[in-house]
């Protein structure tokens, strides 16, 4: 079949990528100053996957990280990826967020990615292999027994049939716009005699509507039989294309990720609604950054959707294996693992908490620490019911960044509005990829009655934050908590973070300054002039965190007391504080970083007295904490915060790190950084080349998430 006069379309191979990989590594920069932020981020997602091929991890779970490898992966092309690309629309004025041209970081961005998709198909065949031997099997089109397809037969016609238009693609003038996050069956239309010209169709797999995963009868008793949607319509392809005499099909699945950034501007006097309302309509529409296929794709086939999509070898093409879209595998049918070995540890309630009455008077009383996943996240959840129908009670006042989807945060809000408090809620409409749900939400809250503030332009509002007021005849008592991790009850059940309940006054005080920032018309940042207790982005956040250091600096200079520092964070990308720490490692200070994502730090360099050390740990838990431990001088000074060391939460969001006061909280923690430093199971060293090496140091293993579970589960039974 010939398609056109033209030239044949370049279609990259996988050995084409290696040779392009070769290459493109002779023309890397010989001395970066920075770990590429992208780079750095494929790293992490790298130490994800490493995961996926643990053989100590349970199958289930091995099989939940390749779903969390897929879905980040996703992410980084509609958001990073996508920013790369246009940049490359903008030339030289790129290079100021950037060491070097876009198009260089989008080469390293390919090859890295070929690489771990490899990794990722070999260890999805392992993972099969061990299904099996469970008894466990996901079942293609081609391997059913007669009562199977004539079950999937039926599934078809009642099911699925009525959720799925097939296209044929050459007749359409206008190629059909293919969705982000959706698969397609791309397929080939022939006869075995060749009698009749072949045709190219596609049927978009109705995974939305419908499951991925259709468990099948037993082939045999004991066993447990999977097919996944897309093989379910291929098998039943005959039947769908029955009136077009075709006997002969090739399927292959495609995906297509597309740019997902919403270009809202910073202009006062537009709706920043609307935007968010157009931007999500856009986002659909966003340009192709990936495109991802069955690398046995018919070439013929290929060659025509990539001239459709008007792609070109320049953009990300990824050959892969049979099964794409393996986000969907995060929920992969828990109901066939019998053994189910290692469940999560269950959550617990604070030992202050656990017999209390009162969670207010426990703060009013003493600053407590919550440690989530560890401790329940419930505490938080009284508080707030608690709030709701104390008649001392006259206000409150929460942030809300990502909401859980049925937010009993939101059901105790509301209910104390309905007794009368005044309910104030600082909702982030910009959060990436919840923009709809908390547009949503800001509907439902402001119905309710609830005075919902929605952030302010050229800042989105990132500081997790509760101040809830009392009068008690005239006086005026306050508590409320400062948090490093969402208010959301579903995640707080995965995401390792730190919460500090207190009714300190001069932190009450500082929290109360930000909300009034939020709240002024202008938003005049002269409001957090007055803050003494908090540091606060976008006012003093990074001037606060360069005084540390450099006191640090000082101190190791003039060999006193020395300096030291532990900083743990997600993200540590910032030049100007990188820069900071290199000048530390340059004058002797000890530095140790416990980093989960990025990293753009170099750890090793001999023109320093002292390297740093660098971990990773990625386990059962997501680490979300942000803590910053700074020695002073022996004037030991600790903080938590929402705030990673990147250029956004330092200048571009509203961020605030609070100070632990009280001495057993600061031990608490200090005790959980060790643990984690002294990690040798699940911690990986971060080194100047990112090779992502388990550390192994130590005679004794220590799981550091375990060893914090049992730390914390002995304080409470003391």
């Amino acid at each position: 079949m010939r398609l056109s006069n033209s030239e044949p379309f370049d279609i990259i191979t996988q050995e084409q990528a290696m040779e392009k990989k070769n290459n493109s590594k002779k023309n890397l920069p010989a001395k970066r100053k920075m770990i590429p932020r992208d780079i750095s981020w494929l790293a992490f997602n790298a130490r994800v996957l490493q995961e996926a091929a643990d053989a100590s991890v349970p199958l289930h779970e091995r099989i939940r990280f390749l779903g969390i490898f897929s879905n980040n992966l996703d992410e980084f092309f509609r958001v990073r990826v996508a920013t790369l690309k246009r940049m490359l629309t903008v030339g030289k004025s790129a290079r100021m967020h950037l060491e070097e041209n876009p198009e260089q970081i989008l080469d390293e961005i390919q090859n890295v990615v070929i690489d771990q998709q490899r990794e990722f198909d070999r260890i999805w065949e392992g993972i099969e292999d061990e299904l099996k031997e469970h008894k466990i099997f996901i079942r293609t089109e081609k391997h059913l027994n007669k009562e199977q397809q004539k079950f999937v037969l039926n599934y078809f016609n009642e099911e699925v049939r009525t959720n799925i238009i097939p296209l044929m693609i050459e007749s359409i003038q206008h190629f059909p716009f293919l969705r982000d996050k959706s698969i397609y069956l791309a397929v080939v239309l022939a006869r075995q005699d060749n009698s009749v010209r072949q045709k190219f169709a596609l049927i978009e797999i109705p995974t939305t509507v419908l499951p991925r995963f259709i468990i099948l009868p037993p082939a045999k008793e004991g066993e447990h039989d999977i097919i996944l949607m897309e093989d379910l319509v291929r098998f039943c392809l005959p039947h769908i294309f029955s009136f077009f005499g075709y006997d002969k099909f090739l399927s292959h699945i495609i995906k297509v990720t597309r740019d997902a950034e919403l270009d809202i501007d910073n202009d006062i006097s537009t709706s920043l609604i609307h935007q968010l309302e157009k931007g999500i309509k856009e986002r659909r529409k966003g340009k192709p950054v990936r495109f991802v296929y069955d690398k046995d794709i018919d070439p013929l086939l290929l060659e025509y959707l990539m001239r459709r999509l008007g792609l070109s070898r320049k953009d990300n093409l990824i050959p892969g294996a049979r099964i794409h879209n393996f986000k969907d595998f995060m929920d992969f049918p828990s109901s066939v693992f019998t053994d189910r070995i290692n469940p999560a540890r269950k959550s617990f309630i604070h030992p202050l908490f656990a017999e209390a009455t009162s969670v207010m008077h426990v703060i009013q009383g003493q600053d407590v620490m919550l440690h989530l996943p560890y401790h329940s996240f419930d505490t938080i959840i009284d508080l707030l019911r608690e709030a709701a129908i104390d008649p001392n009670v006259i206000s409150i006042k929460i942030t809300a960044y990502r909401l859980a989807k049925n937010s009993r945060i939101v059901n105790a809000l509301t209910n104390a509005v309905r007794n009368g408090k005044q309910v104030t809620v600082a909702l982030e409409l910009r959060a990436r990829f919840n923009e709809a749900d908390n547009l949503e939400w800001k509907s439902r809250l402001e119905d309710e009655g609830v005075k919902v503030l929605i952030g302010i332009p050229g800042l989105k509002m990132h500081a997790k934050l509760c101040v809830i007021k009392k009068r008690i005849g005239i006086k005026t008592v306050q508590c409320g908590f400062v948090s490093t991790g969402n208010l959301n009850e579903k995640t707080a059940r995965v995401y390792g973070d730190h919460c500090l309940l207190t009714a300190n006054r001069s932190i009450m005080a500082d929290i109360n300054r930000v909300f009034s920032y939020l709240e002024s018309p202008k938003h005049d940042v002269k409001i957090l002039e007055a803050c003494k207790t908090l540091p606060v982005s976008p006012y003093s956040m990074r001037s606060f965190f360069t005084r540390m250091v450099d006191r640090e600096i000082k101190n190791a200079l003039s060999k006193k007391n020395g300096g030291s520092m532990i900083l743990k964070m997600n993200s540590l990308s910032d030049p100007e504080l990188i820069n900071r720490l290199y000048e530390a490692a340059r004058s002797g200070v000890n530095i140790k970083l416990i980093i989960r994502g990025i990293c753009c730090a170099y750890t090793e360099n001999k023109k320093w007295k002292k390297d740093i050390q660098a971990i990773s740990i990625v386990d059962e838990y997501l680490e979300h904490a942000r803590v910053f431990v700074f020695h002073q001088g022996g004037q030991e000074k600790i903080y938590i915060s929402s705030c990673d060391w990147m250029l956004r939460n330092l200048d571009h969001r509203v961020e605030v790190a609070v100070p632990i006061l009280d001495p057993h909280i600061c031990q608490e923690l200090k005790d959980i950084l060790d643990i984690q430093l002294s990690g040798n199971v699940k911690a990986r060293i971060l080194d100047n080349d990112q090779k992502n090496e388990y550390k192994r140091e130590g005679s004794k293993k220590v799981r550091s998430q375990i060893e914090i579970f049992r730390y914390l589960h002995e304080k409470q039974y003391k």
